[in-house]
């Protein structure tokens, strides 16, 4: 089930029917007791929408804040099934939405002012601020503050010509472990179609110019030197599909679920740990190594722009042995991220083929990457991993995130628990 720390571990989970037997009336019993535990889990994520429906409606009340017969946009989380921190190495993506949420009821106010309350943040109480009227980018004044965000989000629009002067009100609510499952990305994604749509400016659907600006945010304003796999994986998720990217051609396309999700689950482990952001963590050295090794290697005449242009075996070898011995350290995130993109077709293949088997078995042999040659993982991580690798009906199991004191994703066969439902919900906007 997962928490509201900010870590969390994550695996898949199925149950296999095999062929009609007697059962004892004990194992009956078991069977009655899981099918119970089935079912609580189907009427769980029904559980959280009213719960948060009726979390927003109470929060406007106490704190002024007119939403009324206004819009709830409803943005998702993201578990990442390959190439991890492949985004800001230029390789292909894939991953799924999940079942965790942020959910942002509002309404114009007409005042030309944005008044904005988060119940995970009561402590702030109402940010307001008039549009155009933002902090300074990377300023000390938005480092501890969650208002960065919405801040970030109007000040990017008005970057892009994009009127943003109607104000509104609103509250917003979340269920998203606050690392390794991409709360920010799907704030973000939330607070600028909101505000686009306040302005009436919405693009088209689908529009990859989202992705662009919200990245755009947590670069340019925060500081967080993210790529775009986060923004991407939760603006497209699907019901049942799997998200793939291409960023040579920046298209998106979609693979189907080769077998009943009601088979198995993808499910992610809180480890509680605090989490202060990605540019406060490993993620921003392993960034700066790989482009630092790329403009090495362009200097030495390769023709590359990424380390995920590195594709065929000869010239992987060649690179090894030329900077092995003076860049250990480089040639090692240069080897996970070969192999997992070696790894990353054949478990596509399987995806869309229902071999959740080879699915598992590929994220586990990224995990051991991502811990011992990409070294982007930590021991709160790597415990939660090793104990969930010992569970029977576990297949597959990794960090998932930025690293350090992020996710850890987990894949297993057996009936669901309680929370593990869902696989791509969409983002999706109703009335109050």
């Amino acid at each position: 089930m997962l928490g509201t720390g900010a870590a969390a571990t994550s695996y898949l989970c199925a149950n296999r029917r095999g062929p009609l037997h007697l059962e004892s009336a004990a194992g009956l019993e078991e069977r009655v007791r899981l099918l119970e535990t089935k079912l609580r889990s189907l009427e769980l994520s029904d559980q959280e929408e009213i719960r948060a429906v009726a979390t927003l409606k109470m929060a406007a009340a106490q704190h002024g804040l007119d939403i009324s017969g206004g819009t709830i946009r409803r943005t998702s989380s993201r578990f990442c099934l390959g190439v991890e921190h492949g985004d800001y190495n230029g390789t292909e993506l894939f991953g799924v939405g999940t079942d965790r949420f942020i959910w942002l009821a509002f309404k114009p106010n007409n005042s030309g002012k944005i008044r904005i309350y988060s119940q995970n943040f009561p402590d702030a109480g109402v940010v307001e601020f008039t549009p155009g009227k933002v902090p300074a980018p990377k300023s000390a004044e938005i480092s501890e503050t969650w208002a960065r965000f919405p801040y970030g989000v109007e000040h990017v629009l008005r970057k892009h010509d994009i009127d943003t002067a109607c104000g509104f009100d609103a509250v917003l609510v979340g269920n998203i472990p606050g690392g390794g499952m991409s709360r920010s990305a799907s704030l973000v994604i939330n607070l600028m179609l909101t505000m686009l749509e306040v302005n009436k400016k919405s693009l088209p659907e689908g529009d990859f110019r989202v992705v662009t600006m919200a990245q755009q945010v947590e670069n340019d304003y925060i500081g967080t030197p993210c790529g775009n796999l986060d923004q991407i994986m939760i603006y497209y998720a699907k019901t049942g599909m799997g998200t793939r990217y291409d960023p040579k051609t920046k298209q998106v396309s979609y693979v189907p679920l080769g077998v009943d999700t009601n088979e198995f689950r993808i499910a992610a482990l809180d480890t509680g740990t605090v989490r202060h952001g990605l540019e406060k963590t490993t993620y921003a050295v392993r960034v700066k190594e790989c482009r630092d090794f790329v403009a090495l290697l362009q200097q030495k005449g390769y023709k590359l722009q990424s380390l995920g242009d590195v594709k065929d075996r000869a010239t992987y070898d060649k690179i090894v042995a030329e900077f092995g011995s003076s860049h250990p350290d480089h040639c090692l995130r240069l080897e996970y991220l070969f192999f997992a993109q070696e790894r990353f077709e054949a478990m596509v293949q399987a995806w869309a083929a229902g071999n959740i088997d080879e699915v598992g078995a590929t994220f586990r042999r990224d995990g051991i990457g991502l811990r011992d040659e990409y070294q982007i993982s930590g021991p709160e991580l790597e415990t939660m991993v090793n104990i969930a690798r010992t569970v029977p009906g576990v297949i597959g199991e990794r960090m998932l995130g930025g690293g350090d004191k992020a996710a850890a994703h987990h894949f297993g066969f057996e009936i669901p628990a309680e929370g593990s439902k869902g696989l791509g919900r969409m983002t999706t906007s109703t009335s109050l």
